[in-house]
């Protein structure tokens, strides 16, 4: 009886360890939750050249779907360009080749008879691959549209503290993954204790055929939808045809990807004494029910408090290193950041007239060559801002930490005696009005530039207010104070610049009005009031004049006496909202993104604040299709045309403003610094 029970509790130790140590695996079933986008637009026939050539990709990717990459991508040669298909598979790094090879055969099959058949652009995700093929080529090019996103449904615990260590996490990835090699899998994951029993589990990854930068844009892009699609939710994922960010509190993934799973193979028989013989069903010897469960319930409380005290320590001690690091960090963040003013004067020539780039409400901008070779544009602040040094000092080193693809990097700054200067990054290709406004220069701005513009420039707005370590608003959003890189990617400039100069941010309202006539919501420019929405108000601004190619103040002298927004409500209620569009751009766009860009601008000039959009749905609206937004209602500011006098006006006087604080607006184009008297 002893010997027996030796035996099966060595027996039931082993499978509770199995069934224990299963938890940190994933099974390698069947590819789940399929989830497809077709292009209704384009189709083939039956027996047709383009179905054949289909069926012969889909055979290649099928075949070729045990490379280590666990990426293939591949063309059919055509005589008729109009029967070329392209395509390719991505399946999730950690899995076996045999696992990826399972999901992209059911991929191919299910693709043309269930999700998408006749359809000639299909993009087809699983949890474990994606597929995708069309007829035009996609290869080496990053897309971030069409997406998708998914939520788990069950909520967190603490959902603040939830989503910042899943926006830490994910965005620690992105490096990881984007600064593969080339043709190498771009994939990182990583495992975070939350809180010392629940863990975070997250995966990014792009395809191997993106350069890093193009990875390291397509990730930081999916991070920014994470607010919109999952917020507070214990999982998530965001899938671009590029680029995919997923991260839940169960692992999703194999965690040792170093040794790939395989099925274990059966236990093998109880070991049989010397003299012992096999015990039958009935056998009386034979253990209890209640004795295995008892054994099973206790080795698996053992079990869990180990890992508690565990997971627990582990926290505690990874706790601990950060925050040393932390500090460490703080102190060289200073001193890296800091320049001499003696460097800043002999980098702009001792500030020359032949250097300056421009003047602004906060200062004036020169460019600067530092000893290193560096060009830097160099902003010399004007006397007011009212901070001490120290202050100023460790503003800008907060600031200096917002790091986003479409936004200036400050690369540093000066503070001695009266002088604050701060030290930008240089960009190329100037400002967006440069281009915008400048008539021998439009030709340059093709559509595809200006729906890249402006979607760059609404990330870039999403992530001041949502995801960056300081909650800011720019209040002085326009077309100038866009700069536009080598590759006309768009660069906020001035986002810090309320901020720095210490302007009341806190309190909803102010009297100190920062920002510029035409493009000022109506509730900051007459009463003080600002909030998310004022940005939204003159991102929406910006995007009709990007459509239209006009400034805004333009309109004011102009023969119809309308303003921007009332000429574009003009044209959208007429039911032309095609005819806004810039005449330069009339033999190249895309109809529908022009269309959703003028539809958008109009929801985010409306009068009341609350029936603006958020910047989350903004980004959402810009690179979905497929999503529904309402109709928007008469723009702030309307003005009839005197060709048009029978529409309705609307006046900016408000009734619970008292006359003499009312503000007739001026089309002048300066920055506003101070409106009413301290």
């Amino acid at each position: 009886m002893i010997t027996m029970l030796s035996i099966n509790l060595n027996l039931l130790t082993t499978l509770v360890l199995i069934g224990f140590l299963s938890l940190s695996r994933t099974s390698e079933a069947a590819p789940a939750n399929g989830y497809s986008i077709c292009d209704n637009t384009t189709t083939f026939t039956q027996n047709s050249t383009y179905h054949s050539n289909l069926n012969l990709l889909l055979s290649s990717l099928t075949s070729n779907a045990t490379i280590d990459a666990g990426y293939y991508y591949t063309t059919t040669s055509s005589q008729d360009s109009n029967s070329a298909v392209y395509g390719a598979f991505l399946c999730r790094g950690d899995l076996t080749s045999g696992t990826c090879q399972d999901c992209v055969t059911t991929a191919a099959r299910e693709a043309v008879q269930k999700y998408c058949p006749f359809r000639k652009v299909t993009l087809l995700w699983y949890d474990e691959c994606m597929l995708r093929y069309g007829n035009v080529s996609f290869f080496r090019k990053m897309n971030e549209s069409p997406s998708a996103y998914f939520q788990n449904p069950n909520n967190a615990t603490e959902p603040n503290r939830f989503n910042q260590l899943v926006a830490e996490t994910v965005t620690g990835l992105v490096p990881v993954a984007a600064n593969a090699q080339t043709g190498a899998k771009k994939l990182a994951m990583k495992q975070e204790n939350f809180d010392g029993v629940e863990q975070l589990y997250s995966l990014v990854q792009c395809t191997p055929d993106l350069s890093s930068t193009d990875c390291d844009q397509c990730l930081r892009g999916a991070i920014e939808l994470i607010p919109e699609c999952c917020d507070g939710r214990k999982g998530g994922r965001v899938l671009f045809p590029s680029c995919n960010i997923r991260y839940e509190s169960f692992p999703f993934y194999n965690l040792d990807t170093s040794t790939p799973p395989t099925t274990p193979p059966p236990l093998p028989p109880p070991p049989q004494l010397p003299g012992s013989v096999p015990r039958s069903q009935g056998n009386d010897e034979q253990i209890s029910s209640w004795i295995i469960v008892a054994i099973v319930v206790s080795i698996a409380i053992l079990l869990s408090l180990v890992g508690c005290i565990f997971f627990r320590r582990r926290a505690m001690k990874k706790y601990n290193v950060i925050q040393e690091q932390n500090v460490g960090k703080e102190i060289n963040a200073v001193e890296s950041l800091q320049f001499s003013f003696g460097t800043i004067e002999a980098a702009t020539n001792k500030f020359s007239v032949h250097n300056k780039l421009g003047k602004g409400g906060f200062g004036e901008v020169y460019k600067g060559t530092l000893p290193d070779g560096q060009q830097v544009a160099v902003k010399r602040l004007s006397r007011g801002s009212g901070q001490g040094g120290e202050e100023f000092k460790n503003e800008v080193v907060l600031v200096a930490k917002l790091q986003h693809r479409n936004l200036v990097r400050i690369l540093g700054f000066c503070s001695e005696g009266a002088e604050k200067i701060l030290i930008y990054e240089f960009v190329q290709n100037k400002s967006l009005d440069h281009f915008l406004y400048d008539s021998g220069n439009q030709v340059n701005l093709d559509w595809p530039s200006r729906y890249k513009i402006i979607n760059g420039i609404a990330r870039g707005i999403l992530y001041l207010h949502h995801d960056s370590r300081l909650k800011i608003i720019h209040r002085d959003l326009k077309a100038s104070n866009v700069l536009l890189d080598g590759e006309m990617n768009p660069k906020i400039a001035d986002f810090g610049m309320a901020r720095i100069f210490r302007v009341d941010q806190t309190q909803g309202n102010t009297r100190r009005i920062v920002g510029t006539y035409g493009y000022m919501a109506p509730e900051y420019a007459m009463h003080g009031q600002f909030s998310v929405k004022s940005d939204v108000y003159s991102l929406g601004v910006l995007i009709l004049e990007i459509v239209i190619g006009k400034k805004n103040t333009n309109f004011y002298n102009s023969d119809n006496g309308e303003d921007l927004l009332s000429h574009a409500w003009r044209h959208w209620r007429g039911g032309m909202p095609l005819e806004l569009l810039d005449v330069n751009l009339r033999d190249s766009y895309s109809r529908s993104e022009v269309i959703r860009c003028i539809h958008i601008g109009l929801l985010c000039v409306q009068e009341d604040p609350d029936k603006r959009p958020k910047m989350q749905k903004i980004v959402l609206m810009l690179s979905s299709y497929s999503l529904s937004m309402p109709s928007p209602e008469r723009p702030a500011f309307f003005m009839p045309s005197r060709t048009d006098p029978n529409m309705p006006s609307m006046t900016c006087s408000s009734s619970d403003q008292p006359a003499s604080n009312s503000l007739s607006l001026s089309v002048n184009e300066a920055s506003i610094t101070e409106l009413y008297p301290r």
